[in-house]
């Protein structure tokens, strides 16, 4: 699929994508993306970068973690995805200190030596240019500060392989269906095989200038989160 491809699938699915990530994980994405915030190290006062924020859930946590002092930027690509995002946000009282911007993860609109931490999830799987979206997360974040990406991942044992392919053909495409979106979630398999390794991510996050990466698996290696450090 290409980034226009990808772009339009995300619109598609921005009206049921909530509803369709708590179905589909049982609601334990929750969890995850509160591991991916502290694996981050929001701070109060904070400037927090979310790429690829989609409906806003990562977002929403560095706001609770950098306070009303604080800033969070929620970039995507997807216009569909910010307005849902900004819906949800103008349904809280006190308003999070949130700003919500239509970019792309590999040319973000940022200054650099801008952001004192930053999350991503589910959107290195989809960017068309991996490293150059690692160097941009690198070129933005301020020396010391940590990124923590959260994704789909493949995992290394056969075991867990297996069950990965009943989850999809029996669980995901069979929900994706009942919102007559079988076809946009069907990629999902396709980029899981292009998706690099968590090793694979290690050394990608190193090569473009982060001086420390760790991958830690989650769930027998189907999730990770990829923290890296500027």
């Amino acid at each position: 699929m290409t980034d226009t491809d990808i772009q339009a699938l995300f619109d598609r699915i921005a009206p049921v994508y909530d509803r369709l990530n708590q179905d589909l994980s049982w609601g334990l994405h929750r969890v995850w993306k509160q591991m991916t915030v502290k694996w981050a190290n929001p701070q109060p006062g904070d400037r927090a970068l979310d790429v690829c924020c989609g409906s806003g859930d990562l977002a929403f946590l560095l706001a609770n973690q950098v306070g009303k002092e604080g800033q969070v930027i929620g970039l995507d690509f997807s216009s569909q995805q910010l307005a849902i995002a900004w819906q949800k946000a103008s349904q809280i009282i006190p308003s999070p200190p949130i700003n919500w911007v239509e970019g792309n993860a590999i040319d973000l609109p940022f200054p650099e030596n801008h952001f004192h931490c930053g999350t991503m999830g589910y959107g290195l799987r989809n960017v068309p240019d991996i490293p150059r979206s690692l160097a941009e997360l690198h070129r933005v974040l301020k020396p010391g500060a940590k990124v923590a990406i959260l994704d789909f991942h493949r995992p290394a044992l056969p075991l867990m392989q297996g069950f990965q392919q009943w989850y999809l053909d029996n669980i995901v495409v069979p929900t994706a269906e009942k919102f007559a979106l079988k076809a946009d979630y069907e990629y999902i398999f396709p980029s899981l095989e292009r998706f690099p390794l968590g090793t694979e991510q290690v050394k990608l996050g190193k090569a473009a200038g982060f001086k420390t990466a760790i991958h830690y698996p989650i769930l027998g290696g189907l999730m990770g989160v990829l923290v890296l450090e500027k």
